[in-house]
């Protein structure tokens, strides 16, 4: 029977250690709110989780009380910040040698906790029970290990985005994370620790160990030992690291002279581990036989992992436990043998954070009367540890690992995310059209935009912007009906030009107070003269001008992109014509600031303003056919996966039929690929030259890109031009 965690029964291995110094802002953060603690012991690692209440400041918009009276030139609404409270979860991993010297630091600055229990799990927590409630005075009580272990996958898989990763050693990027799928079920868990458990997940509360094997981490530990008197587990895995395993194993090449062509055996495949030892004389490197080992364990678990998949028809194989550890040459060694034993069908996918699910799952056990799960949660990058890479020179943006210590921070968001409904496949969205840990040149991009991001412009220019928008209605209402179609992409387009939170752009602003929008256009002539040229970089013009012409939209759920001009000048009037069309409207913006994108707050209180003095906007609102709804999201960025749970919703009942996403970061660097399951248009302007030579444009190239599902005729049988 498999074990399925390490336990080390070396007694020296658990000499307390009261050597090393714990900063507590560092490692152990806010103890002083501290309480629902919970602990996972392994045989040598020990993860402890527990709930705090931080305070953080959040800016709020208010509105000011604007009359009749009151000057033009007043302010529109003011910022302020305010201090919130908000819950996080830590989790520290260690080991075991530190557990006396962290339970003192942890007894010396709890100031208060409400609770009296402690949930343990793991092979250790008997062992360490009595020194646990001496030190710390709580009772402890212990979880099942694999109820615990599953419970914490389940959480990580549905809160913490690109939680699971495929390993590639010589890429670019070495770690290939994965979308989050809404539907992680059913899923098979191959969690290696001394020996191996294979388990079968079907539902929260639904497992079954359906297979393992003695042969595991343990094996690898133990025979490792014994074949290069090395004791310790990650000295064994460096010299595995640098061995070379073909001078030990037996490879085809070695017994046929080349491949065994009719079998579909290549030269280079192992035909017995350790092989050469038998017949060859001569002494074989620590390094070389910590290799062999590794491979010949790795393969045994990887082929069985594949059977087991296989057998119950499962397509989502995950590996965790103390055996992998994040350690590159480890998953290298098992992504290789699942490649090879299911021909590239089935990927070996790891989790950013295996090491912490036992912890987690006992959280979570004593935490069932808050209910963590009707929660979304984000992991506090800040307080929390990195991958490890066997290059870090190709992974600047890695985080460095503590030797000693390991953190995860998780903050409870203030509201639930969910997908947006109407993605064609979920499974296979990726929101990313260019990975940041792979794209140098798209990194520095988008590090450059938040460094000169530039504060104060954003009420400045709404003020100002808002004072033309009566001349920019008239102005189109002027036009003819196909003029003024135009009209209004291009002014989308133009307002997503001017993007003032951009330092490159603001200069005119700062020059100028007093811009209007046909002023600013002249300033800045040579990036709007493209605008009224086609064909565009990416032209579906004609196809939505015909759909145009037939009939209206149920309704149109847009998103949104900046504040001043673009979502003024450029979106209020063209969600004007949409709803003079007939068709309802749900703007999405963002629920918190990042660079110049307008919040929902701020939205709220422009869209009355536009309101007094629209009487379309007005009956839009007194309708209840135009509604603002938050997005759930504080990026310049979207991902369709991570919605306010409110606006999901929202697009269900109004049986949203058409999806708007404008701006660059919105529209082409993220969803510029998202295949959705009704009609969508995605409008911008490049506003940077690698990204425009990447599509085969140039600075300031437009995209203005209509699609419509596949089998899904656009519903273009009217064609009569409306007046």
């Amino acid at each position: 029977m498999a074990e399925c965690s390490g336990i080390d029964s070396n007694p020296s291995s658990h000499t307390m250690d009261k050597s090393i110094t714990l900063p507590p802002d560092e490692i152990f953060r806010n103890l002083e709110n501290a309480k629902r603690f919970a602990i996972d012991i392994g045989g040598s690692l020990t993860k402890l989780a527990y709930y705090s209440t931080v305070q953080h400041k959040v800016a709020k918009v208010r509105s000011f009380d604007h009359t009749a009276k009151e000057a033009a030139s007043d302010k529109l609404y003011e910022i302020s910040v305010q201090e919130e409270v908000t819950a996080r979860l830590h989790f520290i991993k260690f080991e075991n040698a530190y557990i006396e010297t962290c339970l003192d630091f942890i007894k010396d600055h709890l100031v208060n906790t409400e609770t009296k229990v402690i949930k343990a799990t793991g092979g250790g927590a008997h062992k360490f029970k009595e020194l646990i409630e001496r030190k710390l005075g709580l009772k402890v009580d212990k979880e099942d290990e694999m109820t615990c272990l599953i419970k914490g996958c389940n959480f990580v898989l549905k809160n913490i985005p690109h939680e699971a990763f495929v390993y590639a050693k010589h890429a670019d990027s070495e770690f290939r994370f994965q979308t989050t799928n809404p539907d992680i079920f059913p899923y098979l868990l191959v969690n290696i620790g001394s020996g191996v458990s294979i388990v079968k997940v079907e539902a929260e509360d639904k497992f079954e160990r359906i297979g393992g094997s003695s042969i595991g981490g343990g094996t690898f530990w133990g025979l490792g030992a014994l074949l290069t008197k090395t004791k310790r587990f990650d000295e064994l895995l460096q010299l595995a690291s640098k061995g070379q395993h073909t001078n030990v194993d037996m490879l085809v090449k070695d017994i046929y002279g080349g491949s065994y062509g009719c079998l579909g055996l290549t030269g280079d495949l192992i035909a017995s581990s350790f092989g050469k030892s038998a017949t060859a004389d001569k002494e074989f490197s620590k390094e070389d036989m910590a290799k062999s080992l590794l491979h010949m364990i790795s393969n045994d678990i990887g082929q069985l992992a594949c059977l087991y998949a296989k057998l119950h028809n499962l397509s989502r194989v995950y590996f965790g436990g103390f055996f992998i550890r994040g350690h590159p040459v480890t998953m290298h060694t098992i992504t290789y043998s699942i490649n090879f034993f299911t021909k590239g069908e089935v990927q070996a996918l790891f989790l950013r954070h295996e090491g912490y699910l036992g912890a987690i799952g006992a959280f979570l056990k004593g935490a069932e009367e808050d209910n963590p799960n009707q929660y979304s949660w984000g992991e506090n990058y800040a307080g929390s540890s990195g991958l490890m890479s066997v290059s870090p020179d190709m992974n600047p943006m890695q985080r460095a690992r503590s030797g000693t210590f390991d953190m995860l921070e998780m903050d409870r968001l203030e509201r639930q995310l969910v997908n947006l409904p109407l993605l064609q496949d979920p499974s296979s969205y990726i929101p990313d059209t260019v990975d940041l840990t792979e794209d140098a040149l798209a990194r520095e991009y988008w590090l450059y935009c938040f460094e000169e991001a530039l504060d104060g412009i954003k009420q400045r220019e709404n003020d100002v912007a808002l004072k033309y928008y009566q001349k920019a209605v008239k102005s189109l209402e002027e036009l003819s009906w196909e003029e003024r179609q135009f009209a209004l992409v291009r002014g989308v387009l133009a307002g997503n030009v001017f993007d003032w939170g951009a330092k490159a752009v603001s200069d005119v602003l700062e020059s100028d107070p007093e811009f209007g929008f046909e002023e600013a256009k002249r300033q800045l002539e040579d990036c709007v003269v493209f605008l009224s040229e086609r064909p565009w970089l990416v032209d579906s013009y004609n196809q939505w001008l015909e759909r145009m012409k037939g009939p209206p939209h149920k309704c149109a759920l847009f998103f949104v992109d900046n504040s001043g001009v673009d979502i003024i000048l450029g979106v209020m009037p063209f969600v004007r014509e949409l709803l003079s069309r007939g068709t309802e409207v749900v703007l999405a913006s963002n629920s918190g600031p990042a660079l110049n994108d307008v919040t929902n707050g701020e939205l709220q209180i422009l869209t009355e303003r536009i309101a007094a003095m629209d009487p379309v906007i007005q009956a839009g609102l007194r309708d209840d056919r135009l509604m603002l709804v938050q997005s759930g999201s504080s990026s310049p960025c979207l991902d369709l996966s991570r919605l306010d749970k409110v606006l999901a919703m929202v697009v269900r009942e109004r049986q949203t039929d058409l999806v708007i996403i404008e701006g660059m970061g919105r529209a082409i660097h993220t969803n510029y690929y998202a295949m959705l399951s009704c009609e969508s248009l995605k409008m911008a302007v490049i506003k940077n030259s690698w990204l425009a030579d990447r599509l085969g444009g140039k600075l300031f190239s437009v995209v203005f890109k209509y699609e419509v599902p596949a089998g899904k005729p656009s519903q273009d049988c009217e064609t009569s031009t409306p007046s």
